[in-house]
């Protein structure tokens, strides 16, 4: 294929042979195709004319006194600048032809002397494209390196910004004892929970899992803790708040993204846990006086997801605690941690791993956590994981 005229135009060809009359040859040939020609007679000047304006091929006879075509070639992919630049060597028939040298030094072709002006264009025209193509690639991967540098920067903004919408420090009330614990698979994730100080000092605890990763659930997320702050502090019940905050999320546009939600309001007065459940796995309710764990609210106290269906209504349930008791909840990042035999933590080995044990609220979060790090030793991280939980002290 014939470049184009602007091609040839913007193409520059440095052409080295210490034979006069091979140079006016070859510079001739290659004028006339609109190329932008340099012939220097000896090796030393091509390597200073290359360094001085890099051409974009070079044609370099192999045969030359003081400084041979491979020696120049071994200098030119020396150099930083001029080491893509392609050589094609140049050699006469009467002349030995090392061709395994020739490319082991760098160059991508050979012609043979005296030229054949089509043989000539069309090595010149072949090897001028592939080129180009290559500084395209390369232009083409630094954007693309550019915008992989922007994205995670970005991401790294994100997630900081999302880690903001979380309790920086836990609740203080005379008497109990409060836990916390987040770490999302990426730079930002779908966990969330919140403490809500409400009147009468009692304080309401959440905790949500948005279906699905990335950047599209931590946007869900953050309109959560928003929507959970506005619906806790003005509906007149815990069941009302959920109720109003699955509206407001089925009406948010996220039409395939669903949350489950475990919420609850402690009475510190009187020692009273109110719970609803919206779809998610049961938190876990851990007794002192028998070392016992069991799930702190049936099975069928569990409502749909909010976002699933609007107007749902959600229902209540309450637990009343005794002196030492805990309640912890966590997402399915936890229960679904998987060991190097792709076998699954689930429930059951949260709830063995404490029971039996004299823990309070902070020890019980801390070897859960424990837990889920040790049975996943091994492998990446797949899912966000987040706990949540409050205890009685005594």
């Amino acid at each position: 294929m014939i470049p184009s005229a602007a091609e040839k135009t913007s193409a520059s060809i440095l052409v080295v042979d210490d034979t006069p009359a091979n140079l006016q040859v070859l510079a001739g040939m290659l004028k006339d195709r609109g190329y932008k020609v340099r012939p220097v007679p000896s090796g030393k000047l091509a390597l200073l004319a290359a360094q001085r304006d890099p051409p974009d091929l070079i044609l370099l006879d192999i045969n030359m006194p003081e400084m041979n075509g491979y020696e120049v070639c071994e200098h030119l992919k020396a150099d930083e600048t001029l080491k893509q630049v392609p050589v094609i060597f140049i050699s006469a028939l009467t002349e030995p032809l090392d061709k395994v040298k020739a490319f082991s030094m760098g160059g991508v072709d050979y012609l043979t002397k005296p030229f054949q002006m089509e043989e000539l264009h069309a090595r010149v025209e072949t090897h001028l494209k592939l080129r180009g193509l290559q500084i395209e690639l390369e232009q083409h991967n630094r954007e693309l390196e550019l915008a992989r540098e922007r994205l995670k920067l970005d991401l790294e903004l994100a997630g900081r910004v999302q880690r903001g919408f979380l309790p920086q420090k836990m609740p203080v009330i005379a008497g109990y004892e409060f836990f916390g614990h987040y770490e999302s698979a990426f730079e930002v994730g779908g966990d969330y929970y919140d403490f809500i100080p409400l009147p009468d000092k009692r304080m309401a605890v959440l905790l949500g899992d948005v279906a699905g990763k990335g950047v599209m659930a931590a946007l869900l997320m953050a309109k959560l803790s928003a929507d959970a702050r506005y619906s806790i502090l003005t509906e007149p019940d815990l069941a009302s708040a959920v109720s109003n905050l699955n509206h407001l999320l089925s009406q948010s546009g996220f039409a395939d993204r669903f949350v489950t939600l475990v919420a609850a309001v402690l009475d510190p007065q009187t020692h009273v846990v109110t719970i609803v459940n919206a779809g998610h796995p049961s938190p876990l309710l851990y007794q002192r006086a028998t070392c016992s764990v069991t799930d702190a609210l049936p099975t069928e106290a569990a409502g749909v997801p909010l976002g699933v269906v609007d107007h749902f209504k959600y229902s209540s349930r309450t637990i009343a605690l005794a002196p030492g008791d805990s309640i912890m909840a966590f997402t399915d990042g936890v229960t679904d941690s998987t060991d190097m035999k792709g076998e699954q933590l689930e429930a059951a080995g949260i709830y063995d791993a404490v029971r039996g044990k004299v823990l309070s609220t902070t020890a019980l979060g801390q070897a859960l956590t424990n837990v889920v790090k040790q049975f996943s030793a091994g492998r990446s991280q797949h899912d966000d994981i987040a706990l949540v939980g409050f205890g009685r002290n005594g």
